[in-house]
């Protein structure tokens, strides 16, 4: 997952944020942790009652090869890397249903719960990336329940319904980031079948259940089948791309069903086709004494629950209504507040190549192609640490900025150096992330910087919408 300090505006006519005149719910965004989107996010497994650690558990986010020129993040799951065959969105495309070799048993449970079930799939412009998962409709007209870290970073969404294989742009409504928890409206939906949730009370350690979802990306809802092996559990989040946050989610379901890339945002069912969870993470590893655990899911009670919240507008410490704020400037991540130091560490690739906080910026090393020389870029291709920086001591570092964006109109450039956000002194990326995390798009702030010949610039930019974090 990835910070944003300020994301371009999306080019006209692949606005996936609903555009600048949205309207969005006043309020501070909660706090972000930095964090660097490789394809997949490590989780360790803890097992509350032994305490014992299990390993290799990653996020169940499908992410294609990417047909840029940005070297690819290295796999650590063992799902292929074979691209995703996107679906046309110009006209209605049949999907398969039942995968090939589908047992019985979960053949019928596919049947019952499929209809309901979406195939998301995102495009990360500002990162180079493309990405696959599944969502769940929670009614007629399309709302659908799926994972955050799916639509996170997402400068465009679509979903194919399952049931019709009518493709749907579709918006953000909300998204929970501690919880792993989102809400998408997919556009001019209508007819669809909701889901049934499970009476909690039922989901016990050995029922019978089947995890579904868009396995690798094959756009096609493939079932596991397998037992709940374990609740209550908590799994902690780490990033596989070299940084050192991390996040956790309690309360989690384990199951030995195989939850693989791309089934994140899908339904752990049980035999009756009513769903108990929300497929979040999966493992290939086993751990010393105790059974592999295949996969994790977010108890569907807690997921629709978050929904309701996010549904009602009702933003919290945790939960985002709409899409956060946005100026479109790539940062590093960190708490240094030395620019020197900030370009060190991004030359020496231990930077968060993120974004900035709370719809910033970030910096991701790869734009559109032209290097140092760059005045702006259109993603993270070819970005890279800016020869020549503002002399100051303390400030965040711009390593680029984003074609378009309220950045890029203000005249901030590469190796420019932002000191002060409504006369607020900034020093670290972090601080930079946390200042303008207080705000929401559609504001007005006063930004400082220093340019990297040594002239002071105070000029007024106004933040538009980004993508989710």
């Amino acid at each position: 997952m990835q910070d944003y300090s300020g994301y371009g505006q999306p080019p006209a006519g692949d606005d996936g944020f609903g555009g600048p005149t949205s309207p969005f719910p006043q309020g501070p965004l909660p706090p972000r942790p930095p964090r660097h989107r490789v394809g997949f996010l490590s989780y360790l497994a803890v097992a509350l009652a032994a305490g014992a650690l299990g390993a290799g558990t990653v996020v169940a986010l499908y992410h294609p090869t990417s047909s840029s020129s940005a070297a690819p993040a290295p796999s650590i799951s063992a799902a292929p890397a074979a691209p995703a065959t996107p679906v046309p969105s110009s006209s209605p495309v049949p999907l398969p249903s039942t995968a090939p070799g589908t047992s019985g048993s979960a053949a019928a449970v596919l049947k019952k719960v499929e209809p309901s079930l979406v195939i998301v799939n995102t495009t990360l412009q500002y990162t180079s990336e493309q990405a696959a998962g599944t969502g769940m409709v929670l009614n007629s007209t399309g709302l659908v329940l799926t994972n955050n870290h799916v639509i996170e970073d997402a400068t465009k969404i679509t979903a194919t319904s399952v049931a019709t294989g009518k493709t749907y742009p579709a918006k953000v409504v909300g998204y929970d980031v501690t919880g792993d928890v989102a809400e998408i409206q997919l556009q001019g939906a209508s007819g669809l079948d909701p889901i049934t949730a499970a009476n909690p009370a039922t989901v016990k350690s050995g029922i019978s259940v089947v995890a579904m979802g868009n396995a690798e990306g094959q756009s096609q809802i493939v079932p596991a089948t397998g037992q709940v092996t374990g609740l209550n559990q908590t799994i902690t989040a780490s990033d596989q791309g070299g940084t050192v946050t991390s996040e956790t989610l309690h309360g989690m379901i384990e199951t030995n069903a195989n939850i693989v890339a791309g089934d994140s945002g899908g339904p752990l069912a049980n035999t009756a086709g009513q769903v108990v969870g929300m497929d979040t993470a999966g493992n290939d590893v086993s751990t010393p004494g105790q059974q592999s655990a295949a996969g994790f899911a977010i108890p569907i009670k807690t997921a629709m629950a978050v929904g309701s919240q996010i549904s009602a507008g009702d933003a919290s410490s945790t939960i985002v209504i709409g899409y956060p704020p946005f100026i479109g400037i790539y940062i590093g991540q960190g708490t240094n507040p030395s620019p020197t130091a900030q370009a060190n560490q991004e030359q020496n690739g231990s930077g968060g190549n993120g974004f900035g906080g709370g719809g910033f910026g970030g910096n991701g090393f790869g734009g559109s192609g032209n290097g140092n020389n760059a005045s702006c870029y259109t993603s993270n291709a070819n970005l890279s640490v800016p020869q020549t920086i503002a002399s100051v001591n303390s400030g965040t570092l711009v390593l680029g900025t984003i074609c378009g964006s309220p950045a890029a109109s203000a005249g901030l450039t590469a190796g420019s150096v932002i000191t002060g956000v409504n006369g607020q002194m900034i020093g670290s990326p972090e601080n930079l992330t946390a200042v303008l995390s207080k705000y929401r798009p559609g504001a007005h702030i006063s930004l400082t910087w220093v340019t990297p010949s040594g002239q002071t610039k105070t000029g007024t930019v106004t933040l538009t919408a980004g993508p989710p974090l």
